[in-house]
């Protein structure tokens, strides 16, 4: 997702058919209005931009259409399932534990935070803040007790991203371990303390294990429709499905239950996004910082997304440029990537958080939401690092 460039994964019906990942750079707007409009007769899957996803039919059509427009593309991956496979590359030490080092399914990270609990209790608690549509619980992670300013974390609001929830639970094993240890660690934690969701979609998690590993939206019912699920970063109460926001895209796949990045049947409509804003809005005044990490393309973004106003706060958010390897793009979302209405970051914004922060991790596309787990202890590493020199500018400003 380097500037103006576009990711399409169009996958064969059957899963003996290869996937393919194609990838293309031409002008942006271009290809959003060239692709979308192919996105009613064509089954296809959007890794970038967030449009739909679904199993493409016919791979070579797709491709010819690129050739007769004169459009450029690579094949970045010749077969997605191959990818999926490869994506466990770490072994195991105890086999069925959790580790660091690899991806944890729902049943291994629930343990890991009965573990942290047990293992540090005069720094971490666990709080269920409510449960999901298939009564699974959404537990977050204290981590320190006092009284005093806090950051809301979250991570895998999107199903497929597992580098997300992976850094989440890194995040607490280092504020653990390293507290008492490092000084920057137990500065930070001796004035602030964290609220962490490691995983917001439980359910989607759950799904993307056993069933399908693409798969992005929570598993809520859709009333007057057999597809499941809603895209919760579009169910938040803040130009909730605003179709002034979407200009290169039919305003109806927003509406569709069908579609990846269908919004729900209102603002807030999802047990998952209830929880999160009840529990946020219940501490407003303690939580200063809100960061919510997604994967891929490695960019810090910042509000807006459903304009392209300006925040009132905008180049002081411009200044968190700094913490970013030169690699990473930075700006606000609408014209750093596209537009989106109903996002978790500008929710937490309007509500008066006015550090908030959104982190796309490894990588820019080679894998995509497929990252080797090989990856997964340096992508935490140099996330970690950004994440501290944020908090250590929130403690400057914040009173």
């Amino acid at each position: 997702r380097e500037g103006n460039q576009q990711l399409l994964n169009a996958c064969m019906a059957h899963m003996s058919q290869p996937f393919h990942n194609l990838h293309n750079t031409p002008n942006g707007g271009l290809l959003a209005s060239f692709l979308g409009a192919r996105t009613e007769t064509q089954r296809l899957d959007f890794w970038y931009p967030d449009i739909t996803h679904h199993v493409a039919a016919n791979m070579t059509s797709i491709q010819a259409a690129f050739d007769q427009n004169r459009m450029h593309y690579e094949i970045l991956i010749h077969d997605v399932q191959e990818e999926v496979e490869k994506q466990s590359d770490v072994k195991e030490d105890i086999p069925g534990r959790h580790s660091y080092a690899k991806y944890n399914n729902w049943d291994k990270t629930v343990a890991w935070t009965e573990k942290m609990v047990h293992k540090h209790p005069k720094m971490v608690s666990r709080i269920k803040i409510g449960t999901t549509v298939e009564d699974n619980p959404l537990y977050v992670l204290k981590v320190k007790d006092e009284r005093r300013k806090a950051i809301f974390m979250d991570c895998g609001i999107h199903a497929r991203e597992w580098i997300s929830p992976a850094f989440c639970q890194w995040f607490v094993y280092q504020a653990t371990k390293t507290y008492g240890k490092n000084k920057i660690m137990t500065k930070l934690l001796d004035r602030m303390n964290f609220y962490v969701l490691p995983v917001f979609n439980v359910d989607g998690y759950i799904w993307s294990w056993r069933q399908d590993r693409m798969w992005r939206k929570n598993r809520s019912k859709n009333q007057r429709s057999k597809c499941i699920g809603t895209d919760l970063n579009r169910n938040f109460n803040v130009s909730w499905n605003c179709e002034a926001v979407y200009q290169t895209i039919s305003y109806s796949i927003y509406l569709d239950p069908c579609r990846e990045i269908y919004g729900g049947p209102a603002p807030e409509s999802e047990k998952e996004t209830k929880a999160v804003t009840d529990f946020i809005r219940s501490h407003r005044k303690s939580i200063k910082a809100y960061l919510t990490f997604h994967s891929y393309s490695q960019m810090l973004l910042f509000p807006y997304g459903y304009t392209s106003e300006l925040p009132p706060n905008h180049e002081e958010l411009v200044c968190r440029k700094r913490l970013m390897n030169p690699l990473h793009t930075c700006g606000p979302t609408a014209s750093t990537i596209y537009p989106t209405s109903g996002s978790s970051l500008d929710w937490a914004y309007n509500l008066g958080i006015k550090h908030t922060f959104a982190f796309e991790l490894r990588d820019k596309g080679k894998f995509g939401f497929l990252l080797p787990e090989s990856q997964i202890k340096s992508t935490c590493k140099e996330t970690m690092l950004a994440v501290e020199v944020i908090v250590k500018y929130i403690l400057k400003h914040t009173s």
